[in-house]
């Protein structure tokens, strides 16, 4: 068999292979018996025919044609090999000869996974910020479930800080309604800050069925950059005051959210929470400072566009979950934003191209220091995968198919090739 192989640019290799007529051979034998197990041949039993037989009852053709797609499944392969080449995704292939009596040759096209030419990491540093927790959000969780627990009384007064009111409520600039700019009955507590700086403001003293009119100025660094910095008039109709009576935060309060006895183990559990998330975000940023730096000294082949474009895909998937998980439809979301999924896709590739060279440093880290993950640690992963879902039947059988215990190797391997960088970069 030769081959011969020539980059033809982003990431993509052609290789041309022959494969000699006696190379072939195997394969004709193959299909021959193959063609005789659904064709009938006078004297002979099915799939008992010899080549010469079939080749006289079908024509030596048909043979060659059968034979091409098991020829080239295995010879690619073997190609593969003998180049020494890491590819990505299906190739695909062109027949350029297929004549009885002469070498078969074919092209493959095929994306190689890109080469890495890795930063020595170890003299790359982070630093890793220490975590602490003020006794202010403490105060602020509790707060929050102090609203949460109040009791509301519709009162016949005006609007004062600390009452919920429910508003109707339009937003104009330039006498044009802005999009998602009209919300009625929405439940909105005075001096919290939920709006922007001057719109409760405007709303203390309104009684219920009264109407009000202003204008105000969004902020310059408003999420919403088709209004930010652009004055804006609202009109505003208080449907309801309520009084707010916020139970006192006691040791009854606590045990009534159950699991304590005291307002200092509810304390003590929400500095827990806030510790945990506040670390879990900080592990984060540290991760992301290290593989940032790393990527930027490092050096990358040609990236092929199947790699970026299934990263994109995946995010956009990841995407849809989340809005699912926040009752959104993926629709509606696309209406909002005026996009469509191919916007996203293409708004989403340079940081689709960040996650697949992170991914290319983590296969090269664990490749220079030989990370390896054992047949008990994937076990031991896909028991405490079970255990979460409650020893579900479905869920056991989905897990010990080879495709997820290979999913399960490798996320061990990067959480080890991630501990390693970490121990590594992290200034002590």
């Amino acid at each position: 068999m030769k081959v011969e192989s020539k980059k033809i640019g982003r990431g993509q290799i052609e290789l041309t292979i022959e494969i000699g007529i006696d190379e072939y051979q195997p394969f004709l034998e193959k299909a021959a018996q193959a063609i005789s197990q659904t064709t009938k041949i006078a004297g002979f039993r099915p799939g008992k025919a010899s080549l010469d037989i079939v080749k006289k009852q079908v024509g030596e053709g048909r043979i060659w044609e059968e034979a091409i797609e098991p020829a080239v499944q295995k010879t690619f392969v073997q190609a593969l090999d003998q180049e020494k080449l890491i590819t990505v995704g299906s190739p695909n292939i062109d027949i350029v000869k297929l004549a009885p009596g002469n070498p078969v040759v074919y092209k493959a096209t095929i994306a190689l996974l890109p080469a890495v030419k890795l930063a020595d990491y170890t003299q790359l540093k982070v630093k890793s910020k220490e975590v602490k927790v003020e006794d202010k959000q403490i105060e602020e969780v509790l707060n929050d479930l102090q609203r949460r627990r109040a009791k509301e009384t519709l009162a016949n007064r005006e609007a004062k800080n600390g009452d919920k009111v429910e508003i109707d409520f339009e937003v104009f600039i330039d006498n044009v309604p802005i999009e998602n700019g009209a919300q009625k009955n929405f439940p909105l507590v005075l001096g919290e800050g939920s709006f922007i700086p001057g719109f409760e403001e405007n709303l203390v003293g309104l009684k219920k069925d009264e109407v009000k009119e202003f204008k105000l100025e969004f902020p310059k660094d408003y999420h919403q950059k088709t209004v930010a910095g652009k004055q804006a008039e609202f009109r505003v109709t208080v449907r309801g005051v309520y009084d707010l009576d916020l139970p006192k935060i006691d040791d009854e309060f606590a045990k009534s959210l159950g699991g304590f006895k005291t307002v200092d183990e509810l304390k003590k559990q929400v500095r827990e929470n806030l510790e945990h998330e506040a670390k879990h975000k900080e592990d984060h940023r540290v991760e992301d400072e290290m593989f940032d730096k790393i990527i930027e000294k490092s050096q990358f082949d040609d990236i092929p566009d199947i790699l970026i474009n299934s990263e994109t895909k995946k995010m956009l998937d990841e995407l849809s979950q989340n809005l699912a998980g926040q009752g959104v439809k993926f629709e509606d979301y696309l209406t909002h934003l005026k996009k469509s999924e191919n916007d996203l896709l293409l708004e989403f590739a340079p940081q689709a191209v960040r996650r697949v060279k992170g991914a290319l440093v983590t296969r090269a880290v664990g490749d220079q220091q030989k990370v390896a993950v054992d047949d008990k640690e994937v076990e031991e992963e896909l028991k405490k995968t079970l255990e979460n879902y409650g020893g579900n039947a479905d869920v056991e059988k989905q897990i010990n198919t080879p495709e997820y215990r290979g999913y399960v190797r490798n996320i061990l391997a990067a959480r080890k090739v991630t501990q390693h960088l970490k121990d590594t970069m992290i200034e002590k």
